[in-house]
């Protein structure tokens, strides 16, 4: 019998060789504060692809030196990172695997000795630095850096780029009441609150033609907050805009007690997949290939993004193999281990 989750998935001119996605997470280690690769993200991304899982996400990237989530963030603010990022690229498709990268910005939820910046002064909690408003110039700056960190992502030969819309960094913010009480053409109503998301998708599309996926957090887990009903008109909206699929996690935006427990974001993605009529991809908590098998199988989502059990374990398509009673190919040197 043939197993879903090791069956190509094409998006576009993409063709990816299973549905495993490594999640992007962040990393903290551009020990030097310049955004750049360290030796360290070599072994730590190729190891993965050396593993057989079909998409390598990395970690949030951010487009401006401000936007950074901690000093120690990926950037691609620069042309100085593209040389870099082409080599480790080279390197994760050796393996057979297809690489992406997640653009970012912080927003408010940037923890940087330097001024921040989000849509409303308003900090995260009480321990957080108030940001500074931005103003309409900053935001058709910011926009254009998410257009040339697209420039660069393609000069670098990724396949996918991600947008970074969850988690309570700048998109987000943009999109939730909660964090943005703008009263210009960037707040107040669902349209208006979606414009910087709009905007950011329009520039990249200027320079970007491959595959564009979004992650989103579906609730902000407060009652004033974003529910996924709102993110089903969001993601009607990404779809109609040219959007590949929505990478569906959940929360962060504001403090909250969030349920945790296997599976628990798989619904999220299971309702804007079918009331959108776009693909979703589905993350939390999914560590076992029969429970990504069965997300596949019952058709909630098209793509299974792993994130801590791909620390746990880089060779993870392996171990969900074998526990789906199959077998995949392992990279010629592994051959006598692999069995």
């Amino acid at each position: 019998m043939n197993r879903k989750l090791f069956e190509p998935y094409r998006i576009k001119n993409v063709e990816l060789k299973n549905r495993i996605v490594m999640s992007p997470m962040c990393m903290y280690s551009s020990m030097n504060e310049d955004g750049k690769l360290e030796s360290f993200h070599r072994t730590h991304y190729v190891s993965r692809a050396a593993g057989q899982t079909g998409l390598i996400m990395l970690e949030a990237s951010a487009v401006t030196p401000q936007g950074r989530i901690s000093p120690n963030d990926l950037g691609i603010w620069s042309d100085d990172h593209i040389a870099d990022l082409k080599s480790l690229v080279k390197e994760i498709k050796s393996y057979g695997s297809a690489a992406a990268i997640q653009l970012a910005h912080a927003g408010r939820k940037a923890v940087l000795k330097e001024e921040i910046t989000a849509p409303t002064a308003l900090a995260f909690n009480e321990n957080s630095k108030k940001p500074v408003a931005m103003t309409k110039e900053k935001i058709s700056e910011t926009i254009q850096a998410f257009r040339e960190g697209a420039r660069r992502s393609k000069e670098a030969g990724f396949d996918i780029i991600e947008l970074h819309g969850a988690h309570g960094y700048l998109i987000n913010q943009f999109l939730s009441p909660l964090s943005n009480h703008r009263d210009d053409e960037y707040g107040g109503s669902a349209e208006n609150r979606y414009r910087f998301l709009r905007e950011v998708i329009e520039t990249v599309k200027e320079v970007w033609t491959g595959p564009i996926f979004v992650r989103i957090s579906a609730t902000d887990y407060h009652p004033d907050g974003l529910t996924p009903d709102d993110h089903v008109e969001f993601a009607k909206w990404m779809r109609e805009q040219g959007v590949d699929l929505i990478d569906v996690s959940s929360g962060a935006l504001v403090p909250a007690d969030i349920p945790v427990y296997p599976g628990y974001q798989v619904p999220f993605a299971d309702k804007i997949r079918s009331e959108a009529g776009i693909p979703t991809g589905a993350v939390g908590m999914i560590t076992h290939g029969l429970q990504a098998e069965e997300i596949l199988r019952s058709e909630r989502a098209d793509l299974i993004f792993v994130a801590r059990e791909l620390l746990r374990d880089p060779y993870w398509p392996r171990t969900a193999a074998k526990q789906l009673g199959t077998s995949i190919e392992p990279p010629v040197q592994y051959e006598r281990g692999w069995k």
